[in-house]
């Protein structure tokens, strides 16, 4: 199943087409795409059957974060084999922040650089489908929702500069968490621990790699982070990026006004998001 938010309303998409899941269910499953995921297997079952003869092209100007209002937003840090690490941990420690639920947005949202040191990450993002609190590595797939395309962006001076570093307010200024296009649930995938990432900006490849490179997994991840917390339906889990970042260039690469960074993800789709004029200045805390 694949499924959008357009307009704020909750969307079953096929072959570019999109039907309104509460209209087409005469009303039995609510338009907010929110609550959706408090009944995703009842959704699951239903979209089997579901009448895609009244499904509408799609705009994309239409199209929000297919997980618009999660009430947990978890992200981890250096989880790609070929990241050089930037924060304490190691093999056997994931390190895991939060982008605040504000700086979240949909997939071909304008970027409005606060700084000249704003960062790209594209990343895998899990949406969890149902609470779950210690969960198993051999059950945590079945606890995922679906998947989408993310962009972790980032202010490094902020988040590193600083006397003390602020990772999670340096990842949460506007605009800086689209997700997006779509929402795929795992079964839509060719295999679903091994799908290619790709950044390009200005059509430069900037980041290439496989979700099959990440130092922990997605069960892996899901079963740490619900040893810990329980995690709520509609929560997002942005897994980590490949290198090829600016701050790791020799000398440091940022984005400037003009850049379109297009992230995509094999089996999910693309963001594409343009890097406009400056709305403030980002001060450390």
């Amino acid at each position: 199943m694949r499924t959008a938010t357009l307009a704020g309303r909750a969307a079953l998409v096929c072959d570019g087409v999109a039907l309104d899941i509460a209209t087409a269910s005469r009303g039995r499953f609510p338009a907010e795409p929110w609550l959706l995921f408090d009944r995703w297997e009842e959704v699951l079952a239903w979209s089997r059957e579901a009448d895609l003869t009244q499904a509408a092209p799609i705009d994309p100007a239409q199209l929000q974060a297919p997980s618009p209002r999660p009430r947990q937003v978890f992200a981890v840090a250096s989880n790609y084999r070929d990241r050089p690490a930037v924060v304490p941990g190691g093999p056997d420690l994931p390190v895991v922040f939060t982008k605040y639920p504000s700086s979240i947005v949909g997939p071909n949202v304008s970027l409005p650089l606060p700084t000249d040191t704003v960062d790209w990450e594209v990343e895998l993002v899990l949406v969890i489908g149902r609470q779950v609190h210690a969960l198993p590595e051999e059950l945590a797939w079945d606890a995922v929702a679906g998947v989408t395309v993310g962009q972790d962006y980032s202010e490094r001076t902020l988040q590193l500069g600083g006397a003390a570093k602020q990772f999670s307010l340096g990842k949460s200024l506007p605009n800086f968490g689209p997700t997006g296009p779509v929402l795929v649930t795992p079964d839509e995938l060719a295999d679903r621990d091994d799908l290619h990432l790709l950044c390009t900006i200005n059509g430069e490849v900037v980041q290439e790699a496989r979700t099959s490179q990440m130092i922990f997994s997605v069960p892996e991840l899901i079963a740490r982070l619900s040893a810990v917390c329980t995690l709520l339906p509609g929560d997002l889990i942005f897994t980590g990026t490949p290198g090829g970042l600016g701050m790791t260039r020799q000398p440091p690469r940022y984005l400037s006004v003009g850049d379109e960074v297009v992230s995509q993800i094999e089996g999910i789709g693309q963001m594409r998001n343009l890097c406009t004029t400056p709305v403030g200045v980002a001060q450390p805390v």
